[in-house]
C-alpha cells in the first residue's frame, strides 16, 4: 500500500465564530480547501450570527499559550496566522511563545471591529499588538479602518493605500496587504501590497449584494494556506485576492444569509 502523502500544516490563533462564517471556523475550512491541514488555537469564544455579535468570552492567557506550544511540540506548521486576540494579555502570551521558537512565516490579521460594528480588539491593547506582535510578523492584512488606526491618518484613496502600505513596513519591518474594500467611488475593490521591494496593486470586481462577513479571516488565512503549500509571499497574496475573490462571487445561501464559498474550487 503507497505511503499516503504529507500535508502541510498550517496554524490560526484566533476567536470562535458561532455563526461559522468567520474566525476559526472560516480560517479551517481556507485551510481544508486548499488540502492544508489546519490546526487551531482559540483565543476568544464569541456568541455571533451574521447579524452581529452578541456576547465574547476571552480566554485565559495561560490555556491560549499552552494549545500553541501543544501544537507546535507535534504539528509544526508551515504558515502561522492570527486572527481575533481581544486582549492585550492575550497578546503578550501569543508573543511570548512565538518569539522563542523558529517559526514559518506569521500573517498578522489585526482584527480590531468586527462588520456589525462590535468591537474585537481592546483599545489598550493596540500598543502591544504594535510593539509584541507585528515585529514577529511577515505579513500584516489590516482593512481600511485598522490601517488608519494603526498609521493614525485618514485614507480616502488609492494612494493613500500606497502610503500606509509602505509605513506600515517602515514601522514595524514587514510586508503589508492594506486592503481598500471600504474605500468609497469606486468600481473594484483594490488593495495595496508592500514588502520593501516589491509592490502589487490587487484589483477585482465588486459582487453587489453579497455579505462579506468573514472575508478578512479567509483571505489572510488564503495567504497562510499558499505559504504552508511553498508559496513566496508575493504570489501567495495574488493567489488568496484571487481566492477570496471567487469565495465571495460563488458565494452560498444558508437559510436568509450568504457565505463565503470557501471550496468553490471543487463545485
Amino acid at each position: 500500500m503507497p505511503k499516503p502523502k504529507d500535508l502541510p500544516c498550517a496554524l490560526t490563533i484566533a476567536g470562535s465564530d458561532s455563526g461559522g462564517g468567520a474566525g476559526i471556523q472560516a480560517d479551517l475550512k481556507t485551510f481544508a480547501s486548499l488540502d492544508v491541514h489546519g490546526t487551531s488555537a482559540i483565543t476568544c469564544l464569541t456568541a455571533q450570527n451574521p447579524k452581529g455579535v452578541r456576547g465574547i468570552q476571552a480566554g485565559k492567557p495561560e490555556i491560549v499559550r499552552q494549545q500553541i506550544e501543544a501544537v507546535l511540540e507535534e504539528l509544526p506548521p508551515a504558515g502561522i496566522k492570527t486572527g481575533m486576540l481581544y486582549s492585550a494579555a492575550i497578546i503578550r502570551a501569543v508573543a511570548s511563545v512565538l518569539q522563542t521558537r523558529k517559526l514559518p512565516p506569521l500573517v498578522v490579521d489585526p482584527v480590531m471591529v468586527a462588520t456589525s460594528g462590535a468591537r474585537l480588539l481592546k483599545p489598550g491593547a493596540i500598543r502591544d499588538l504594535c510593539s509584541k506582535l507585528l515585529p514577529l510578523a511577515a505579513l500584516v492584512t489590516p482593512n481600511l479602518d485598522e490601517a488608519e488606526i494603526l498609521v493614525e491618518a485618514r485614507l480616502k484613496s488609492v494612494e493613500d493605500l500606497r502610503s500606509a502600505a509602505r509605513e506600515l513596513h517602515r514601522r514595524f519591518g514587514c510586508a503589508a496587504l492594506v486592503k481598500g474594500g471600504h474605500l468609497r467611488g469606486l468600481r473594484e475593490a483594490v488593495d495595496i501590497f508592500y514588502d520593501g521591494r516589491n509592490e502589487l496593486l490587487l484589483q477585482a470586481p465588486f459582487v453587489r449584494d453579497v455579505s462579506t462577513h468573514g472575508t478578512g479571516c479567509t483571505y489572510s488565512a488564503a495567504i497562510t494556506g499558499y505559504l504552508a503549500l511553498g508559496s513566496k509571499l508575493p504570489q501567495a497574496v495574488e493567489k488568496a485576492k484571487e481566492y477570496i475573490t471567487q469565495a465571495i462571487a460563488r458565494s452560498r445561501q444558508v437559510g436568509h444569509h450568504s457565505v463565503l464559498n470557501s471550496f468553490w474550487a471543487r463545485s
